[in-house]
């Protein structure tokens, strides 16, 4: 019983002693609480200055690998310190190779909201970099000579501002890039590797480029996907619409919906790390040389049944709609093969490293030119057929009931060909970076869908008459097994 009383006694004075040990101690303990201690480490580049107890005159230079290691094949690798990256410092005033105690800040640049940005400098290049001798990074583009770099024009290089002027360098303070040395794995090529965070002016709305680029044209590619569904929705669920020419127009509409999806996701260029570009590039072309090839079919079909002597239509025609299926989609399927097997292994690198979004490349220009061409010889083949289709209506004198339809229907292809082709054009002309051309293309890319609603619905009195009879009229689609132009024999709605 004594034990266990002095036992507590001596428990109770333990705990009233540390207790009045920690009361003083407490503002000290929420003082480290709320700065942490630094944890040693990896070093990540950062704006900032030496410490107390390091030299004032000491240049921080942010290095993206270990001191050890450069960039081989885009990836740090272990070097032998023969190899190791020796920043050459370069005055303001153009000096070069001076003399600067400097100490390696390692990690990459810490770039939060804004774009991270790979440049290449090697012989040839536009981009040129150049280490100040306090630190900074200089980055040129599009110099012509070295006078030209050492006066250029300092000014935002971010292409999407208009009105700016011609690029000529830009400076990145500490933190915001990282350099080092780059080479291959067999040796052949030493250049400079920067990642940069890239400067971007200040959104102005009132920026009419910005609006039109960023604003708008997102806007008129979301329009363009609604009505683009809402023609293949009309002819997909109504059943005497279901014909070839229905199903054909279905297809061209799918396909412009999905190339229209994926030039939306290229309008966004600041997704670098979200998207990948390359596969909108083929999306998008590979839809396109779809939509062409149905429109070959549709054109095609057109001019046949014109030529032919004995002509019966019917609602659904399965077997010529797989056999135009297997043209339209084989050659697609093998020309966009093609295209990307030449772009991933016959393409020059120079060629791909121009097309960078971010760290990511996009389709060159061959690549673009395998996709492209088929649909170039489509446009004259369709031409072909237009130009005779019309000469076997103007010799005709008497028109039956399917040869009116025959005749509407010569009408939509053409009417379709003209927009969808003009429409392409300005797509191309778009590429060769004249704000102008782009701006052009934007526009009429709006008015493309419109135009093929126009053509498609609204001009189509027998489309619209069936919409009437099915919306307003409460009236249930008919499910006859005939195509309109029999099922309405006597409607006069063509």
């Amino acid at each position: 019983m004594l034990v266990k009383t002095l036992g507590a006694h001596f428990l109770a004075t333990k705990c009233s002693c540390c207790s009045a040990l920690l009361i003083p101690l407490l503002p000290l303990l929420l003082l480290l609480l709320g700065h942490p201690l630094r944890v040693g480490g990896h070093v990540s580049s950062s704006a900032g200055s030496p410490g107390p107890g390091a030299d004032p005159h000491l240049v921080l230079v942010n290095k993206c690998c270990e001191k050890f290691e450069i960039h081989v094949d885009s990836e740090c690798q272990y070097v032998n310190e023969t190899d190791y990256f020796q920043p050459m410092f370069t005055s303001y005033g153009g000096d070069q190779n001076r003399p600067v105690s400097f100490k390696f800040v390692i990690g990459i640049p810490n770039c939060g909201s804004m774009q991270m940005w790979p440049i290449y400098h090697y012989k040839g290049s536009s981009d040129k970099l150049v280490l100040l001798d306090d630190g900074k990074l200089r980055h040129y583009t599009n110099a012509e000579d070295e006078a030209e770099e050492r006066h250029g024009i300092q000014s935002d290089y971010e292409e999407d501002i208009a009105g700016a002027l011609e690029p000529r360098y830009h400076d990145y303070d500490h933190g915001l890039y990282c350099i080092d040395k780059a080479t291959s794995s067999t040796g052949e090529q030493h250049v400079l590797f920067a990642k940069i965070c890239l400067a971007r002016k200040e959104i102005k709305w009132s920026d009419s480029n910005f609006l039109l680029r960023k604003i708008l044209n997102p806007i008129f590619h979301g329009i363009s996907l609604i009505i683009l569904l809402v023609i293949a929705i009309i002819y997909f669920i109504l059943p005497t619409l279901r014909d070839l020419v229905g199903n054909i127009v279905t297809t061209i509409a799918m396909c412009l919906m999905v190339s229209q999806a994926a030039d939306l996701v290229r309008i966004f260029t600041e997704l670098t790390s979200h998207v990948s570009f390359i596969v909108a590039d083929i999306i998008l072309c590979f839809s396109l040389l779809a939509a062409f090839f149905w429109l070959n079919s549709f054109g095609y079909y057109i001019w046949k049944t014109f030529r032919s002597r004995n002509v019966f239509l019917r609602v659904t025609d399965g077997r010529k709609y797989c056999y135009y299926s297997a043209y339209a989609w084989g050659c697609t399927a093998t020309m966009a093969g093609l295209a990307v097997f030449a772009h991933f292994f016959l393409d020059a690198d120079s060629y791909k490293k121009e097309q960078m979004v971010g760290e990511q490349e996009t389709i060159g220009w061959l690549g673009i030119c395998i996709f492209f061409a088929p649909i170039a010889c489509t446009i004259l083949v369709n031409l072909f057929f237009f130009m005779t289709t019309r000469n076997l209506i103007n010799r005709r004198t008497v028109y039956g009931r399917i040869a009116h339809k025959l005749k509407a229907n010569f009408i939509m292809f053409s009417l379709m060909f003209l927009v969808m082709s003009v429409a392409w054009l300005f797509l191309i002309m778009s590429w060769l970076q004249l704000e102008g051309l782009l701006y052009a293309h934007i526009v009429v890319n709006a008015l493309q869908t419109p135009l093929l609603l126009y053509i498609c619905v609204l001009r189509q009195r027998h489309v619209t008459f069936l919409l009437k009879k099915s919306c307003c009229y409460n009236e249930p689609p008919s499910t006859n097994d005939w195509g309109d132009e029999m099922h309405y024999m006597n409607g006069n709605d063509y």
